[in-house]
C-alpha cells in the first residue's frame, strides 16, 4: 500500500472540500455520493474511506488534483502530498485520452455533470487501468460560484 498522511480528510481545507464535493454532486445529480446526514468531519470521513474513487480539481488553466480519497490514492500508487501537487492531465495516457477528456470536461463545464464516462488512465508506477461509468461534476462553493469538477466511479479494470 502506498504511503500518505493517513488522515488528510481531518485538515480544514479538506473537510471544506469533502462538503463542497457531497453538496455539489447532490445539487447536479440529485443523489448522494454516500448515505449519511453526519457531522462536516463525519462526511469528510466517510468520503475519504469510501470504496470507490473520489477526486476533485481546481480552475488552473491546467488543473491541479485537490482531493483525492483513499480509493483513489490507492489506485493511483501516489501519496496524498503528491497527488494534490498533480495537474489532472498527466493521469490521460496520451493524445486522444488527453482530448477527449478535454471534450468531456469543457460539456460538464456548461452542463453541469455528465455520467457514464469512460478512459484509461495510469497510475504513478505506469500502470494502465479502464475506467468507466463515471460521473464527472462541476464543484460549487458556498456562494455558487464554480471552483472546479469532481469526478467518482467504483468501476475500472487493468489493462
Amino acid at each position: 500500500m502506498t504511503s500518505f498522511n493517513s488522515y488528510p480528510w481531518k485538515q480544514d481545507p479538506v473537510i471544506l472540500q469533502s462538503l463542497r464535493l457531497f453538496k455539489s454532486f447532490k445539487h447536479w445529480t440529485g443523489e448522494s455520493l454516500v448515505d449519511l446526514n453526519g457531522t462536516p468531519e463525519e462526511i469528510a470521513e466517510a468520503l475519504f474511506n469510501a470504496p470507490f474513487v473520489l477526486v476533485s480539481h481546481g480552475t488552473e488553466a491546467n488543473p491541479i488534483f485537490n482531493y483525492g480519497n483513499r480509493t483513489a490514492l490507492e489506485l493511483w500508487e501516489i501519496s496524498w502530498e503528491e497527488f494534490i501537487q498533480t495537474p489532472s492531465s498527466q493521469t490521460a495516457i496520451n493524445l486522444q485520452e488527453i482530448g477527449e477528456r478535454q471534450q468531456m470536461l469543457d460539456q460538464v463545464r456548461t452542463q453541469g455533470y455528465t455520467k457514464n464516462y469512460r478512459g484509461i488512465r495510469q497510475s504513478r508506477t505506469g500502470k494502465q487501468f479502464l475506467i468507466s461509468n463515471v460521473t464527472v461534476w462541476n464543484i460549487i462553493d458556498e456562494s455558487a460560484e464554480y471552483c472546479g469538477q469532481g469526478a467518482t466511479y467504483k468501476t475500472w479494470e487493468f489493462l
